[in-house]
Parts: C-alpha cells; structure tokens; sequence
C-alpha cells in the first residue's frame, strides 16, 4: 500500500490520520485517547493507531504536516517588528516542526532519515480535507477559521485532483477570532466554547448588531474581504496569547477595554445568564451569518461553480451552513465531520497524494467511523474487570448477538423514556457523536432534555440536543431534505412535526440533524428503523457519549461513564448493560 501519514501537531485538536492509496484508512484525534479535551501539541497516541490500523510496515514513509513556516513570510516578518513578544514565542516554537520527523521516528521506532517530509499550509489543508474527500468533480472551495500560517481565510476551486486558492484574508482579520472573543466576553473562556454561545444565541433578539456590524466591517466593494475593527481586539496589537499546559490549549482574553465600554460589564462564568447576553449571541451569530452569506454569494458569482466544499473551525457553525442553501445560488454543500484543526491531518495527506503526487481521485468520504474499534473479547474483559461495580449497581448484563432483536430491545428501552449509552464500531472522527458513540434518548418526550442534563450530562439548559433521522424521512419532518451526515446543519423542522420531536427542536424551530442512511451505518440505520416501526417516529436524540470529557473511545471509558452517571442501559457490541434490576443476576460474559 502506497501510504501517508497526517498529523497536526503543535495546534489545538492535535491529530493523525493515514491515507493509503488515496483512501483514508484511519483518522484520530489525540484526545481521545490522553482524555485532554482538545489537546493540542504532538498526536503520539493517535499516530501509533493510525499506523496499527492501516496494517503496513512502519520503516519507511511520507509524512505530510500541515504547517508552512514560510508561508506569508513578509507578512510574518512585519508583524514581528510590531509584536517582538509574540514572534519570539513563535520562534522558539519553531524547532519543534523543524525537528517534526525525529519525532515521528521516536514515536514509530523507525530512523528519521526514512521520512519524507512535505509542509503543507493551513488553511491549503482545510481545502484539501474538504474538497478530496468530497464526492464533487469540481467545486468552489472556503477555509474559514481562527488562524492559521497567519491566515484566517481562503477561498478556491477544486477541479479533480487540483486545488487552487483564488485569494485569503490575513491576520489580524478573522471571523473565527471575532466569534472566540465575543464567546469569552459572554463568560465561556474555554477553548472550544464557541458552540455553546451559538445556541444561546437563538433566545435573544439582534439588539446590538449595528455594533457588530462596526466590529466586522465589510463593505459592498469588499468583494471576499472583510476586517476588523482594532480598537475591539487585543489581538490586533500584541497577538494572540496561545498557551497549554498539561495538553489543553486556551487563549489569552482577545477583547478590549472598548468592547466592555460599548457592551456593559464582562459576564463572570458562574453568572446567570439575562437578556443582555441573549441579545448579544444572537447578534453576533447574525453578523457571522450575514458576512460569511456574503463571502459566498461572491464566490459562487466570481467561480460559477454550484457545489462548495467548506472546511475550518467555523464551519462547526451550524446555524451558517443552513443559510447557504437559503441564501446563495450554491446547490449542494460538503462539509467533513473533522472541519475544524483536526481535519488538518487528512488534508495534508490528501494535498500531497493529489496536488503533490499527482494522483487520480477514485474516493469520497461518506461516513465518520475512522477511529479505534473493539472486539468481543475485549469488551468481555472490561465488563469481567468492573463486575462488582456493576453487581454494586444491580446491573444486569446478558449478550444478544442476534441483531435484530438486540435493535428491537434497544429501541423499546429508549421509547420507554430510558437513557442508553450506544457504543458500536468503529469511533467517530470529529466532535460529533454520529452513532457509534452516542447516547440516545426519546425525542417524543419535551422533558428528555431536562433528563439528560439531570442523569448525565450537567450541561447548560439553553444547548439543545441533536435528532439523528433516517435519511429518507428527512424532508417529512424538516424543510430541507439535503442530507447532514456528519450534525453541521440545523434545519427548520416543520411546524407540524415539532410536537412529535420536542426533545431536539430548539427554540428557534431548528434541529441541528444527523441524517443516516443504510449504507453508512447499517446497525444505527436498524435501530432507528426498529424505533419508527415501534413509535412511528423515525427520529433518535443523539448526544455525545461522555460527561463534560471527550469522547468515550475504549469499552472502559463507556464503562465508567455509565456507571459514575444515571444512565440506564448500556449497549456495548452485542453486549446488554441495565441498571437497577433487583434480580440482576444473569451475567452471560464468563
């Protein structure tokens, strides 16, 4: 197998991912398996799987790492001299991509000297990881995020296996750091927090965005550009303060003394939340909105092209990506499940199997199940090794290997108001649960919402949860009927059909849906299937299996999400996990 290894490393969501013959073979985020949400820095454990996955001999290979260091060099140079304290810090950063392949080596047990080494720019790789995984011949192409290789934006097309950038917009100018400081300004200063405000946002009223519009300027002459507005960010004048310690990244606070003059006081995390925060998510979500609409109506003019490949962390935003379909003359839209930094892996090793290596194109990617997958007798041990912890809960555990009526018993316990952890496969790759590492619960029911949070997730009562629907019932139960695979678009679900979903229609009459068909996940297909034919309804609320960590990625993570919280039912495999029985003693796993 002609292989290459991804990584992005040293960046947020740190990732590896493994391109063999043109096709993904396996794709990982790093914290899945050191459990530091979003870790950024060197992806050791996800490169290790990658390369166990794929199967091939490890002595010898191309790695492909997204980051250029010479990329916008003059640019970089000039703000050095502006921000002496900011570039040192880039400097001293530096050696660790200049010493990438020893790394790799160390990691792998093989000599440095066997690695190739291709440097391939940020957001070059956001395109790439978009548009050669896509099922689209030709398509125009937007990479939108925070920053990257001192760029927050680009645009292009994609013909075949070529991509090419038609223009970016440079730092300081970024919607993603306009949306991050916003975030912290509203008290949700983690890394990551972005998601949260945007559901908030659909509670308020657009108070303020006349300001927002003095924030983000654009103009009608403005083309794809937009900038910033200094004298709001701290960013613009001594860059942008980047740290992690322990493996968790976070970033210094980016809004000024202006913002807090213009906006009122800074809300404290523990605070609660009034109309004054409402107003302003919901303003600044309208002003992302209406500047990214912008970008692309310019762009499909501009290309005449009417498919569009998305990529970067903004493309996360779901509430945005519905719009395009509304509002531009884009026809059908692609959007990989890993938008965001992680997806960096898969574009580099794409860019160089295409762009660099010239080779044809023969694969899409249609579903999400890139990461680790575990045997029977594996998760036998693991539920061996917590017996008495389960024998403490009163847990029943019996095997069902026969598809169909484990379905069917699943199904009944979720149409019963029973939360159920569904741990199937292979792991998802990206930050949406989408099947295999769910946990599901009744949609039909306006008080599950309240459910989860109180047995499980402890999360803030404003984010909804999403519906998984089957793919053919998409346009019965919401205005659109373009298929979301990978959870990056919230349709209107129609008026009609709110009553039967409560539990994963918003406020705003949104689902932020998972569409799925037979052939990207046959079981979870099954199960949805079997809970239509039980309640009449096609739908599954999904959420991510965890509690405020990342994502369960081991039978042993499941485990013990399972048994630290309320939930009900585990289905591990074939394997079936009910709490609370009084006569719990059937234990088929000897």
């Amino acid at each position: 197998m002609n292989g290459i290894i991804g990584i992005n490393a040293y960046h947020g969501d740190a990732s590896a991912a493994f391109v063999g013959d043109g096709r993904l073979i396996a794709a990982a985020e790093e914290e899945r398996f050191n459990r530091i949400k979003h870790c950024a820095g060197f992806p050791e454990h996800a490169l290790r799987y990658v390369m166990e996955a794929a199967g091939t001999p490890s002595d010898a290979g191309i790695l492909a790492m997204a980051r250029d260091p010479w990329a916008r060099f003059f640019h970089k140079a000039r703000y050095a001299l502006q921000m002496p304290r900011a570039a040192l810090n880039r400097i001293r950063a530096q050696h660790r991509f200049v010493t990438i392949a020893d790394r790799v080596a160390q990691t792998l047990g093989i000599q440095s000297r066997a690695i190739e080494v291709h440097r391939v720019e940020h957001h070059t790789a956001h395109l790439a990881s978009s548009f050669f995984v896509s099922p689209f011949d030709q398509a125009a192409l937007f990479s939108i995020d925070g920053m990257g290789d001192f760029a927050s934006s680009m645009w292009g097309v994609g013909y075949g296996n070529r991509i090419g950038s038609l223009g970016a917009v440079a730092f300081p100018h970024s919607l993603g750091l306009y949306y991050t400081a916003l975030t912290q300004f509203l008290g949700f200063p983690k890394y990551g927090d972005e998601y949260k405000v945007m559901g908030l946002g659909s509670y308020g009223e657009p108070e303020y965005l006349d300001l927002m519009r003095e924030i983000v300027r654009t103009s009608e002459n403005s083309g794809m550009n937009f900038e910033l507005n200094p004298d709001y960010f701290t960013h613009c004048q001594s860059g942008v303060q980047t740290l992690w310690e322990t493996g968790e990244p976070a970033v210094g606070r980016l809004f000024s003394d202006l913002l807090i003059k213009r906006l009122g006081s800074v809300r404290a995390p523990d605070d609660p939340i009034n109309s004054r925060h409402r107003n302003i998510a919901c303003s600044m979500q309208r002003r992302l909105d209406e500047v990214i609409v912008g970008c692309l109506r310019t762009l499909q003019r501009t290309t005449r092209l009417r498919k569009l490949c998305l990529a970067g962390g903004v493309a996360f935003n779901c509430v945005t990506n519905a719009k395009i379909l509304e509002q531009t003359d884009f026809e059908e839209v692609y959007i990989q499940s890993a938008a965001g930094d992680a997806g960096l892996a898969i574009g580099a090793a794409m860019y160089v199997w295409h762009q660099v290596l010239d080779q044809p194109r023969s694969w899409s990617m249609e579903h999400s199940y890139w990461g680790p997958e575990f045997c029977e007798s594996e998760m036998r041990a693991a539920i061996r090794a917590r017996r008495e912890d389960l024998e403490r809960a009163n847990c029943q555990v019996c095997n069902l290997s026969d598809e169909d009526q484990l379905c069917r018993v699943t199904a009944a316990e979720i149409a019963k108001g029973k939360v159920v952890g569904w741990f199937q496969g292979r792991m998802e790759w990206g930050p949406r649960a989408l099947g295999n590492r769910s946990i599901l619960g009744d949609p039909r029911r306006a008080d599950m919402r309240d459910i989860l949070n109180l047995k499980i997730k402890r999360r803030e009562p404003f984010r909804p949860f999403a519906p998984s629907i089957l793919e053919e019932a998409t346009g019965e139960y919401f205005t659109q009927s373009h298929p979301s695979p990978f959870m990056l678009m919230a349709y209107e679900v129609r008026p009609e059909k709110r009553c039967k979903i409560p539990a994963t229609t918003h406020v705003d009459g949104t689902g932020r849906l998972q569409t799925v068909n037979q052939r990207q996940n046959p079981r979870y297909y099954k199960l949805i299937g079997e809970f239509r034919r039980q309640t009449g309804v096609p739908v599954l609320l999904n959420t991510s299996f965890n509690e405020n960590e990342p994502v369960a990625c081991r039978p042993e993570e499941a485990l013990d999400c399972f048994l630290r919280t309320k939930m009900d039912v585990l289905v591990m495999g074939d394997f079936v996990i009910r709490r609370g029985l009084s006569n719990a003693t059937e234990y088929l796993v000897e």
